[in-house]
This record gives structure tokens, C-alpha cells and sequence, in this order.
């Protein structure tokens, strides 16, 4: 066991979850520099845990924190580009669970850091709340706020009006809808899973047409309750990489634990891989590999040769949960590093033929056009951290492009104290071979938060137009981008 220097400086980037976030109504936003590129028609959506606490405010009562930074109420930012202006929105995902806790003013529910406040018996009353602050789906009719232990919430595409819970026409009780959905732009099938916890968990796959709407399921068993939180589209295949992190039921069911301390890191179990067939959602083979533990995969394809070769940012272990616990606290002190990975895999035997660790710099929120998901894409955006930074002190504070052709990595450098949210890349609609990569930026010099948008070919350059926006967004997970029709 070592020690580590918990320094008490609080850096700059706590100020954007110091306090609940403040909604704002349709405004038009000021723009700072640049101009809006004449392509770039559609709406960036984002979503994130945006208020971490209750209580001690202006209407008295103790103030409770929660208890981990995956526990924070969904809020969505919307941010809408036409012809003439750019227009943003923010607000709150209501769900049933916020609205009970807005209206009792301190917190009711448990969640996946934190064990439902008061009595025991709470554990069972109110065992979890939907916070609904992971990803968001653009559909044709609606905007669908994601959350991997419940059914999405359905929102209006342009005002974010909460509709409600949405099943998808085949979300049957108990079953649940990931974060992570994987969309075919060729098919405009939709793809994605859900985890039903027991004493051997459920993966449930789901394929949906392109409204959403769940045309095809199917359900298999694992092995005890893994963490499973994203997969892969790669060609025909669908592939989940299951790592070696498994749920302690009876300390949860009974209440000593919530589900973050329940889950044990245990590497002797290794990577599990199923691989599915996309048409038909069957088993076509199931292999494993070393130990490692990823929130993310960047993207997946077959290659020439009929391998699967999937992009993956890498963690060593599990430290990560540990750090992101201590994001909602303001100050973290835990190291956990990712690496962008590239694993080639034989589909009709689930052997892995190779693991080639592709940067050695850290790398989160890994993506690709959406263009190319399931193919192979020449680009891999990411976030990343400046040179210098001190990872177990600090969040992400660049993005950055990988070239997988030159095997070269070109990054925005946004200077001290500037925090970019997961890049998204947005293609022109004038010029298909043009893209943008649009990012919100917290600035924690001036406490304020902007978006700002690059030349996805020119990152290394000073953004082509930075947008104010008027209350400052916490740092936030996910975000999609729905281009103009």
C-alpha cells in the first residue's frame, strides 16, 4: 500500500460543479470570434451530470453531496446552428426522481456511488433513481436522454421539453437501455444493450429501425453482474469486451454498499468477448483475453482479411471509478490512465490475434465520424490532457485527432485553466470531405463556458468561431450531432 500526497489546492477545473447548473431558454449566443462555417447546419446536443448536491439553500436544510460524479441530474444543452444566428438551450432532464427531490428539497434516492439517505430500509423504498445524464440519441421525433440503468427519456428535439419515459415499443419492465448506442448511418439501424442484474446478469441486445422503435431482441447470460457500459460495431459483427469487474450482490441487496463500492476488480477472471451476428443478434463466438478494464471504444471494422479490429481507450485496472468518484468532490488525487489500444480479433473463434497499445498518452471520450461507425475511419478523435498536467489532479483538458495513416496526433492546445467536453465531429453539408469539431469549453479563469468549433483538418489552428453561452455547463459525458435535414 502507498501513500499519496493529497495536495489541498483546488483547481480550476471544480468551478463548473461547485453549484447546481442554471437552465437557460432559447437564446441566441454571442459569437466571441470567428464565424459560423456556412456548412455547418444541424444541432449539437450534450448531456451530463449538471447538479451533484441538495439542500442549504436559499429554503434552508442540510446540504448533501452525492456520492459520485455518475450520480448528478441529466441536464442537455442544445445548441442549434441556421443561417442566420446559433441559438442555445439548457435543461434539466425531469424525471420522476428529480422532481421528487426538487419538490422535497434534500436528496430521497440512492444511486450508483451513494445508498439511499436515512433508514435501511430506504435501500428498498427508493432503491435507485433514473438521472438520465449519460448520452443523448437524436431521433426523426424526438431527443432521447440516456442512462444505462433505466429506460431513456424522451425529450422535444427543439424546446428539450421532457415527454416522459420512453420504452421504445419493446423496453418490457426490467429491462434496460444503455448509454452507448451504435447507429449505422448506411441501414439506419440502431444498435445497442442492456444489463438486467441477478445472481448471473443478463446482456440484452436490442436492434432498432431508424425511429428508434426496437424491431429485434435477444437476451444471453454472463457470468456474475460485470460492469458493462459500451460495445462495438464492427461490420456485421456486434462485439462486447467484458472486463474483469464483477458485482458483489449481497453487500447491495442488503444495503452495506452502494453499486460503485460493490464492484471488485478481479483480474484473474480476464477480458471475456462475445461476438454477435448483427442480422440475426446470435452467438457466432465467445473467446477472452488479458485483463483490462475500458469505458470506451473508439470504433470497429473488418478488415481485408475478415478480422475485427476494434479501437479502445485502456485502463491497467479499475482506479478509474475511484477517480471519477472524487471529481464530484472537487479535488481527485488517484491516477488512472487510458491508452488508445487497437485489438484485432478472429471473429469466428473470439480469439484475439494482437493488442497494440497505439499512443502512450492518455485517451477518454474516443469517436469517430458518424459516417464511419463499423467501418474503418482514418481519424480518431479524442480528449486527451495537455503535456505537463499532473492526470491524478486534473480533468481533461485537450482533444486531440489521431491519424491511424501517418500514425501521427494532432492536438488543440486551449491554454491553462480551459477544459474542452468530449469533441464531436459534425460533417459540412455543403462539402461532405469537410468536418467541424465542436466542443464546450469551461473556462476556469473566468468562470464562464463557451463552445468552440475547429477545422477538423486544422486542429492545431485557433478555432474558426467561439460562441458565450449564458450560464456555465458542468463538465459533461456525452454529446451527438444531428445535422440540418
Amino acid at each position: 500500500m502507498h501513500t499519496i500526497n493529497q495536495k489541498s489546492t483546488t483547481k480550476a477545473w471544480a468551478g463548473a460543479n461547485a453549484e447546481p447548473a442554471k437552465e437557460f431558454p432559447s437564446t441566441q449566443l454571442p459569437i466571441i470570434s470567428g464565424k459560423i462555417p456556412d456548412g455547418l447546419r444541424g444541432t449539437l446536443y450534450r448531456n451530463g451530470p449538471a447538479r451533484l448536491e441538495r439542500g442549504g439553500d436559499a429554503n434552508g436544510g442540510l446540504r448533501q453531496r452525492m456520492g459520485h460524479w455518475f450520480d448528478g441530474d441529466g441536464a442537455i444543452l442544445a445548441i442549434n446552428f441556421t443561417d442566420a444566428v446559433a441559438t442555445g438551450v439548457y435543461r434539466y432532464v425531469q424525471t420522476s426522481g428529480y422532481q421528487e427531490e426538487t419538490a422535497a428539497g434534500k436528496l430521497l434516492y440512492g444511486n450508483y456511488g451513494m445508498t439511499a439517505p436515512g433508514l435501511i430500509w430506504n435501500q428498498w423504498q427508493k432503491p435507485l433513481k433514473n438521472t438520465a445524464n449519460t448520452s443523448v440519441l437524436a431521433l426523426p421525433d424526438k431527443l432521447l436522454a440516456l442512462w444505462e440503468a433505466g429506460k431513456p427519456h424522451a425529450l422535444d428535439l427543439e424546446t428539450l421539453e421532457t415527454l416522459g419515459e420512453d420504452d421504445l415499443g419493446g423496453l418490457t419492465k426490467g429491462l434496460n437501455y444503455s448509454a452507448h448506442c451504435k447507429r449505422d448511418k448506411q441501414t439506419g439501424e440502431i444498435f445497442n444493450f442492456g444489463i438486467s442484474p441477478g445472481q448471473n446478469a443478463t446482456l440484452n441486445i436490442y436492434k432498432s429501425d431508424s425511429t428508434g422503435r426496437i424491431i429485434q431482441q435477444a437476451a444471453y447470460q454472463l457470468d456474475g453482474v460485470p460492469l458493462v457500459h459500451d460495445f462495438v460495431l464492427a461490420g456485421q459483427y456486434i462485439v462486447f469486451f467484458i472486463p474483469p469487474v464483477r458485482l458483489s450482490v449481497l453487500a447491495l441487496l442488503i444495503g452495506i454498499n452502494n453499486y460503485s463500492d460493490s464492484l471488485k476488480w478481479q483480474p484473474q477472471l480476464g477480458t471475456q468477448i462475445l461476438v454477435i451476428d448483427r442480422e440475426t443478434l446470435s452467438v457466432v463466438s465467445r473467446g477472452e483475453t488479458e485483463p483490462w478494464f475500458q469505458w470506451h471504444f473508439s470504433n470497429g471494422y473488418v478488415d481485408a482479411s475478415g478480422s475485427v479490429i476494434v479501437d479502445v481507450a485502456r485502463y491497467e485496472d479499475f482506479q478509474t471509478n475511484q477517480y471519477l468518484k472524487e471529481v464530484a468532490t472537487g479535488k481527485t488525487h488517484t491516477p488512472a490512465k487510458s491508452t488508445l489500444t487497437q485489438v484485432h480479433l478472429h471473429p469466428q473463434t473470439g480469439k484475439v490475434t494482437s493488442i497494440q497499445q497505439l499512443l502512450n498518452e492518455h485517451c477518454e471520450f474516443p469517436t469517430v465520424p458518424q459516417q464511419h461507425v463499423g467501418q474503418a475511419s482514418r481519424y480518431t478523435y479524442m480528449s486527451k490532457f495537455r503535456s505537463g498536467t499532473d492526470i491524478s489532479q486534473e480533468i481533461l483538458n485537450a482533444i486531440a485527432r489521431f491519424d491511424h495513416k501517418t500514425e501521427t496526433l494532432t492536438e488543440a492546445d486551449f491554454g491553462e485553466n480551459h477544459y474542452p467536453s468530449e469533441p464531436i465531429h459534425a460533417q459540412d453539408t455543403q462539402n461532405p470531405e469537410q468536418g467541424w469539431l465542436l466542443t464546450v469549453v469551461y473556462d476556469g479563469n473566468s468562470h464562464r463556458s463557451e463552445v468552440w468549433v475547429f477545422d477538423s483538418d486544422r486542429l492545431d489552428a485557433e478555432p474558426v468561431c467561439k460562441l458565450g453561452l449564458p450560464t456555465v455547463i458542468p463538465h459533461s459525458f456525452h454529446g451527438t450531432w444531428n445535422p440540418a435535414k
